[in-house]
């Protein structure tokens, strides 16, 4: 039987080939419950017209299923509070695997604690793409989901089974006993860039070509990252972050700068993850004695423009 998943945008067109899935739409419900999606993929082809099982929210989507869903993907804005409440209605105690493909760090605990027998699958994702107008998803050259249990210390066969499942349909897995360092290491670019641009208006190489000291300030930030996550057993060295700054410094010479997801949201009127990307980890740098003072500037700064308002993505 193919398994029974609800999920939202990047993997509902390739998981649709291997399993049943229902797409939980919000802001974009009403395009794509019409007209479903289009999707230019550079790795999976263009103009791809796709119209899936469509709801807008969690409680349209268990109506008319006589069997619960095996997977909840949840791969929305991990903004504090919100999502536990948001996929309660679809989740089956001891049955449902919660899939995280969200970005930052600390963001289990929530979904942990509402959902304590049901098995959480965390990842980090490298899936550049954009929905822009409302139901057209341009998606680049890079597609990968670094997979683990949550905790590191439960049994592996439910990341396991998911990992073969986004295989099945073509895409990359990646499974890891401790799924923590890869968030970790996607970190070290997010909490730095991120607000950086979101708080300045401009794309990464927008920012460093501004004044000579805005490369050193993102660098500096990077290895306040490195050195909380080194106090909580993840080592990632200064070279590592070297690597990060200069996947960076190499755009400037072609100009192409990047959009953080945080730039979009500020320019959108959306909220930011401002505590899932920054905010958690300066309180676990704090937790350990961690110096992190530019981190903590930034996180300030983030959460005083986030609290302006916006709607949530």
């Amino acid at each position: 039987m193919c398994p029974h998943l609800i999920l939202r945008q990047v993997y509902l067109y390739l998981l649709s080939k291997v399993a049943s899935v229902t797409a939980v739409c919000r802001s974009n419900y009403g395009v794509a419950k019409r007209e479903g999606f289009i999707i230019n993929s550079s790795l999976f082809g263009q103009n791809i017209h796709f119209t899936p099982h469509v709801v807008s929210d969690c409680t349209k989507a268990v109506i008319g299923n006589s069997e619960p869903f095996d997977y909840v993907l949840v791969c929305s804005k991990a903004i504090p509070g919100t999502i536990p409440n948001i996929i309660r209605p679809a989740v089956t105690p001891g049955h449902t695997t919660i899939v995280l493909i969200q970005n930052g760090v600390g963001i289990e605990e929530e979904h942990a604690a509402a959902f304590p027998s049901n098995p959480i699958v965390s990842c980090v994702v490298y899936l550049p793409a954009t929905q822009r107008p409302a139901g057209v998803i341009t998606h680049g050259e890079v597609e990968r989901l670094e997979i683990g249990s949550y905790p590191s210390s439960a049994s592996s066969q439910h990341a396991e089974a998911f990992a073969k499942l986004i295989q099945d349909a073509g895409a990359t897995a990646e499974l890891y006993d401790d799924v923590q360092l890869k968030r970790w290491f996607k970190l070290v670019v997010n909490a730095s860039w991120n607000p950086l641009c979101a708080l300045t208006l401009c794309t990464d190489v927008e920012f460093m070509e501004s004044s000579s000291l805005a490369t050193g300030l993102a660098f500096d930030i990077m290895l306040e990252v490195c050195a909380i996550a080194n106090a909580h057993g993840y080592t990632i060295s200064r070279e590592e972050a070297e690597f990060q700054l200069g996947r960076a410094k190499a755009r400037i010479e072609t100009r192409k700068g990047i959009e953080p997801s945080m730039l979009q949201d500020v320019r959108d009127g959306r909220k930011m993850e401002v505590e899932a990307i920054i905010g958690n980890a300066v309180r676990l740098g704090k937790e350990k004695g961690v110096k992190c003072e530019k981190l903590e500037l930034i996180y300030v700064l983030a959460a005083a423009l986030d609290s302006k308002g916006g709607k949530s993505a």
